[in-house]
């Protein structure tokens, strides 16, 4: 019988309903893994206090990556219960910078509290033990309305359907596919770094990025510009870049779900020479993790491009 180790960490699975709306509740410890106890052990951690999971921080993260390092020897699976607003957030770091010795990790959570009639938490909690339990997994997945996504390019698209998360580019998981790895490049966490996130929208948005970069403590960067990674040739944008860059990376992404930020065309030719790195098919949850890896451990902008290899985004 195999042994699951449970981060409940909160979210709406395990809400329930108060005079100022829904709030985490640790009712869900005593019934939500009944049906699987002839299949598997389960060990409860539940974290104090629960979240909602829009409160995640950093320092959430590396609390619950010690836990998950302590338990990890003893047991042969780990469930971690999650709100839906940040999970594909904790799966990316769960992917990229904890070390889970080649057995399966699976996130999970619903868009409506486990005690609510007709909620989807019973169906996701089903996927999740179910992959939990088969012998060919070996990674961090998603497990959301009877499917499995890789951590790496997932992303919350719904809040209205079941059908909670998506990963445009690589699609559900698929058995015989091979986990991604940052192979040797150091993976420290630190959760004081800070990743600046800036957003370029028509009008003056240039003007408050090229601020913001220049200004703005943080550690890295990751730009999302338009299309196939292309931004204005704005002069003032562009020497912020170079000056950043100088001393920090910046990682260019698409915001287009399904999109690739390269040198397709002339108009990210200036970004591109100012120090901005192209992060290919890189989302906005896996560029923030990877960037706070890069620029606790120093990676080098070979480093960077190196990782995004290995991950299969360029």
């Amino acid at each position: 019988m195999k042994r699951i180790f449970v981060l409940y960490t909160g979210g709406t699975i395990g809400m329930r309903q108060t005079p100022n709306g829904l709030t985490p509740d640790t009712a869900l410890v005593e019934t939500a893994l009944t049906p699987f106890g002839r299949h598997a052990r389960f060990h409860w951690h539940v974290c104090q206090p629960l979240i909602d999971s829009s409160a995640l921080s950093p320092a959430h993260w590396i609390e619950w990556l010690q836990i998950l390092e302590h338990a990890l020897p003893r047991c042969d699976g780990i469930l971690l219960l999650h709100g839906t607003d940040t999970l594909a957030y904790t799966a990316n770091l769960l992917a990229l910078a904890f070390d889970n010795q080649h057995k399966p990790v699976v996130l999970t959570g619903s868009q409506q509290p486990y005690s609510q009639t007709g909620s989807d938490a019973p169906h996701n909690l089903h996927t999740a033990v179910s992959t939990l339990l088969r012998p060919d997994v070996h990674e961090t997945l998603i497990a959301f309305n009877g499917q499995l996504f890789p951590a790496v390019g997932s992303s919350k698209c719904s809040t209205e359907t079941a059908a909670g998360f998506h990963n445009p580019h690589f699609g559900s998981w698929q058995p015989g596919r091979s986990a991604v790895s940052l192979g040797p490049l150091p993976r420290q966490f630190d959760p004081n770094i800070c990743v600046g996130h800036h957003w370029l929208v028509p009008g003056c948005n240039s003007a408050m990025t090229a601020h913001s970069l220049s200004h703005f403590p943080q550690q890295a960067a990751v730009l999302h510009s338009y299309g196939h990674g292309n931004a204005p040739a704005d002069e003032a944008l562009l020497a912020a870049v170079r000056r950043f860059t100088r001393e920090h990376l910046l990682l260019n992404i698409s915001q287009v779900p399904h999109g690739r930020a390269d040198s397709s065309y002339a108009q990210s030719s200036p970004l591109t020479a100012a120090g901005a790195l192209a992060g290919g098919r890189c989302n906005t949850e896996t560029a923030t993790v990877l960037m706070m890896l890069a620029a606790a451990n120093r990676w080098q902008p070979a480093d960077l491009l190196q990782a995004l290899d290995r991950l299969g985004l360029r």
